[in-house]
Order: structure tokens, then C-alpha cells, then sequence
């Protein structure tokens, strides 16, 4: 009955950030990250109501775009958060000089690889392909054969830059916390007490992760090229740039498919491919990072369920934090 229960409740997205993890449910985001002296320090931001928005989200292959955009919205502030505290010890925030607070020249890997700088990056990584195809225009002009190399090129562009990113330490820590983040959800999927040893013994792997995501653009997009003309070659760069949308939106309703498909066999297979490019953006967690994903996800489903009232109450932490509570949350059209 207990997973019965967990199914039929609301999914629960998350991301990873520096030194934390971010969780989303219906209503509320909420951020756990380790603080320089060992503590738990939290971030607290409502979903904004908004009737249009909520309308376009019910409408398949425009939802993707809008959960885009929303969460490129949410997640910046919470990946500000992260960032501008992990390294500060508690109490010493004020005395940070204002151009002091920004990292962003630290985080680019981080971004780069979430949500919001995905939208910049799709024009990188979808353009240079097809101009990189073009050289070999001359030994493979027919539009299947330029297509394939094309797709090729992104495919690699891909991998080859999670790659070199995920070597860095900085990077693979975050990489960690992207694999407790999938742990817990996971945990929770399954109907599991939400412990450290419970969590740890789930993979970290998830069929709804971003990353997949991502990979399916590639495979999507090969496809929906086919359907439109690859000559002249100016025209190729206008189709590309026009069926970005297209492409996203498609992406999105492939990866909620293979979603509700990964408990039947043989069509679950359909999304093992992005489950593989999780290995290059996920590692194992130590039980530290695990206790992060923990919290927050804990003061989530409290908060979701007790409303904001909750934030006020003790956590259960190594030691005491206090809430930082955005009651202003940024505005995402």
C-alpha cells in the first residue's frame, strides 16, 4: 500500500548544485546545501501562479518548452544561493564585498550542463554539427548521409565535452550530488524510509533526469530533419535554428514516455540510452552528500505538506540553520 501510496503522489524533480541539491514539487523548490562549517543551510522558493502558464503546460509538445523555461527561471536562483554560501562561513555573509558575491566565472561547467545555459548552448551544439558535416559534403552529399554525420558530430560534441568537464573536481562533486539527487528519488519512488543506507543502495540513475533529456534531442532531432529540406546549405541553417522548438518539444514528451515505459519490458530498453549518458553525468555520492539530497528533499515533502508554516520548524540536522525564505520568487514567462 505504501508504494501505491508514493506512485500516486506528485513527481518530484531536482537538480544539482554546488555543494547541494535542489528539490521541486508542486508548489515549493527547496535547496539543502553543506555549509563550510559542516552545517545544513536551506533555500526556499514558491512556484508562482500563473493561469496561462499552467494552461500551456497541459498541452503536449508545448509543456517541454514551458517546464524549459521554468525551471532555467527557478533553477538560477537556487544555483545563486549555492554558490554565493557554500564556501562562507555562517554569520559572514554580510561582510562579502557586492563583487565578491557572484562566481559565475567558477560555476560555467556547472551551468553549462543545467538547465538554463541548455537553451544557449542547444544553438552551439546544434549548429557546429552541420558545418562540421558540411566538410565532408564532397565524399557524402545525399541528405540521409549528411544528416547521419551530422547527428554524429552532435553526438560526440556531446559526450566529448561532459567528458572533459566531469574530470575537474569541482565539477565531479557536483556530479555526486546528481547521483544522490536520483538516489533519493528513487528511495522515494520505491516506498523506502528516506535513510542514508536506504538511499545509498539505489541507483543513481533516473529515468527523468535532464540528462537523458539532452540525448534524445540528438536522436529526435536526426529524425525530425529528415522531414525538411538539408539544400541549399543556407537553408539547413535556417531549419536548424527554426525547429529548435520543435525539437525540445518533441524531446520532452520521448523522455516522458520512456518514463512510463521503464517498468515494461522490452520498450523500457527505450530509454536506456540516456540512462548511459548518466554515467558521464552522475557519480556515486559519498554519505555526506547523501544526507544533503536527504534534507532537502525532506523539507520538501514537509513543506508541500504543511505549507510555508513548516519552514519555521527545527530541522534535524548535524546543527541548526535557519531558513533563508524567498517570498519573492522570480517571474518566469
Amino acid at each position: 500500500m505504501e508504494k501505491e501510496r508514493v506512485t500516486a503522489s506528485p513527481v518530484y524533480g531536482g537538480q544539482a548544485l554546488v555543494e547541494g541539491v535542489m528539490f521541486a514539487g508542486k508548489d515549493h523548490t527547496i535547496t539543502a546545501i553543506r555549509r563550510k562549517d559542516d552545517s545544513i543551510d536551506y533555500f526556499h522558493l514558491p512556484k508562482e501562479k500563473n493561469a496561462v502558464r499552467m494552461k500551456l503546460k497541459k498541452i503536449p509538445f508545448i509543456r517541454g518548452l514551458v517546464a524549459l523555461f521554468e525551471s532555467a527561471g527557478i533553477g538560477s536562483r537556487h544555483l545563486t544561493f549555492a554558490t554565493e554560501r557554500y564556501d562562507v562561513m555562517p554569520g559572514d555573509e554580510e561582510e562579502i564585498e557586492p563583487e565578491e558575491t557572484s562566481k559565475l566565472g567558477m560555476i560555467l561547467g556547472v551551468a553549462a550542463v543545467g538547465v538554463l545555459s541548455f537553451i544557449f548552448g542547444k544553438f552551439i551544439f546544434t549548429l557546429i554539427p552541420v558545418f562540421l558535416a558540411q566538410m565532408f559534403y564532397f565524399v557524402a552529399p545525399e541528405k540521409t548521409a549528411q544528416i547521419l554525420l551530422e547527428s554524429f558530430f552532435k553526438l560526440i560534441l556531446l559526450i566529448t565535452y561532459i567528458s572533459l568537464i566531469s574530470m575537474t573536481p569541482f565539477i565531479k562533486r557536483v556530479f555526486q550530488y546528481h547521483g544522490s539527487e536520483h538516489k533519493v528519488i528513487n528511495a522515494y519512488e520505491q516506498g523506502l524510509p528516506l535513510t542514508v543506507e536506504n538511499v545509498q543502495a539505489q541507483s543513481r540513475l533516473h529515468f527523468r533526469c535532464g540528462s537523458s533529456f539532452m540525448l534524445f534531442t540528438v536522436i529526435v532531432g536526426m529524425f525530425v530533419y529528415f522531414l525538411v529540406p538539408a539544400d541549399p546549405f543556407w537553408l539547413r541553417i535556417v531549419n536548424r535554428i527554426l525547429l529548435i522548438p520543435v525539437v525540445l518539444g518533441i524531446s520532452f514528451e520521448v523522455l516522458q514516455a520512456t518514463n512510463a515505459l521503464r517498468n515494461v519490458p522490452v520498450l523500457k530498453y527505450l530509454g536506456y540510452p540516456g540512462l548511459w549518458l548518466q554515467l558521464l553525468t552522475t557519480k556515486e555520492p559519498d554519505n555526506e552528500q547523501v544526507e544533503v539530497a536527504i534534507a532537502s528533499f525532506e523539507k520538501l515533502i514537509e513543506v508541500e505538506k504543511y505549507g510555508v508554516a513548516a519552514l519555521k520548524v527545527a530541522v534535524n540536522t548535524n546543527s541548526e540553520s535557519d531558513l533563508d525564505v524567498d517570498t519573492n520568487p522570480l517571474a518566469v514567462q
